[in-house]
């Protein structure tokens, strides 16, 4: 049941309209065949966007406007906009705490991400639940979640939900490799395969559990054979691929939808920085730094679009300076945008009312 993922056929965004396709030239010629052009600078786009995003947040969390914990999705960029490229906008999506990236992609406004990170009102979360924690019920994001694997068994029962509703969305659950050592994991699987549900787990191996590596910590390191064990299909593919990334998952998400069944999907990228804004990550060598480095997917997407005649260096420059505006902009709405009303502190603690709810703050008295 579980293979390798090999490149198939290209596909486009769910919903979005068919754009018109190129010829291109070069070396990538035959890579990008049947692909639009204007599809490909816009996927090198969203990739740069959300680079420049991330490198924004990290200046942000320096400067102390951003507190708490802050994962950034640093070299997983073409993972991200390939994922978010086989969704629907009315399919689920479910991730982990690294997920500013994914919430962009998915079609909220880099403004309230920043926003949300900033703790303020605007943004996805009202500004309660910073940047772990990005939810949208317009744009399909049920969560950025701080547990590890806390998503898994809320994405399969969400996939449960639609199943008995008979609806046709599916559930897309992100997680990183750490995550599937958990008892959730396999209980999760476990049950999606049993009643056939409408969910592709996505494990995103950046190779680096925090700080342990995937050989020492999973005694099956090859992570998409796991799904062997509950007779699920399963496969890896190249996570600094976007279009071998787009293509598998827009497969296994067309069977999920057509009730095929659930898959496992795992995407082996690198991790440019530590695991989180604060790590130094002093447990890596220089070697698996630089083998980072070069394989770096927006370097090197942009390098393979300018070979195959689809960029020249004037358009590349021209996108990278639209995406670091759009970043520098959400920058500025979130620094303008208000910090939410300390009387407002006990506001959706619970969703109905509790009788003798406490609302002291921390310095009232407790009687």
């Amino acid at each position: 049941m579980a293979q390798t993922a090999t490149r198939s056929k290209p596909a486009s965004r769910g919903g979005t309209k068919s754009r018109r396709s190129g010829s291109v030239r070069g070396s990538g010629g035959v890579r990008f065949a049947g692909e639009s052009p204007e599809l490909l600078q816009d996927y090198f786009h969203e990739m740069t966007l959300i680079r420049r995003f991330e490198e924004r947040a990290a200046q942000g969390y320096t400067q102390a406007k951003i507190g708490g914990y802050c994962h950034l999705n640093l070299g997983e960029e073409a993972t991200v906009v390939g994922l978010m490229r086989s969704l629907r906008t009315s399919d689920l999506l479910y991730t982990n705490y690294r997920e500013h990236g994914y919430a962009i992609a998915k079609g909220i406004e880099p403004g309230r991400v920043m926003a949300e990170l900033y703790g303020r009102t605007t943004g996805t979360s009202k500004g309660w639940g910073g940047s772990m924690h990005m939810f949208d019920v317009t744009a399909g994001l049920l969560g950025g979640y701080g547990i590890v694997g806390g998503q898994v068994p809320l994405a399969t029962g969400a996939a449960l939900a639609i199943d008995y509703r008979g609806g046709d969305q599916v559930v897309m659950c992100q997680m990183g490799d750490g995550t599937t050592n958990i008892g959730a994991f396999h209980e999760a699987l476990n049950i999606a395969a049993l009643w056939n549900l409408p969910v592709v787990f996505v494990v995103v191996n950046n190779q680096l559990g925090m700080g342990t590596t995937v050989d020492k910590s999973s005694a099956e390191s090859e992570l998409y054979k796991r799904a062997a064990a509950y007779r699920m299909h399963g496969e890896r593919v190249d996570g600094n691929d976007v279009l071998a990334v787009r293509d598998a998952a827009t497969r296994l998400v067309a069977q999920a939808r057509s009730g095929g069944g659930p898959a496992l999907l795992e995407a082996v990228s690198e991790r440019l920085k530590g695991h989180s804004v604060v790590d130094p990550a002093k447990y890596r060598s220089e070697e698996s730094v630089e083998k980072a480095k070069q394989a770096d997917p927006v370097a090197n997407f942009r390098a393979e679009l300018i070979e195959a005649g689809i960029l020249d260096e004037d358009t590349a420059t021209e996108i990278e300076h639209k995406a670091q505006a759009e970043a520098d902009a959400a920058v500025a709405f979130a620094d303008d945008s208000p910090h939410p009303d300390p009387a407002t502190l006990f506001d959706y603690t619970y969703a109905t009312p509790v009788a003798n709810d406490s609302r002291r703050l921390p310095a009232d008295p407790v009687f």
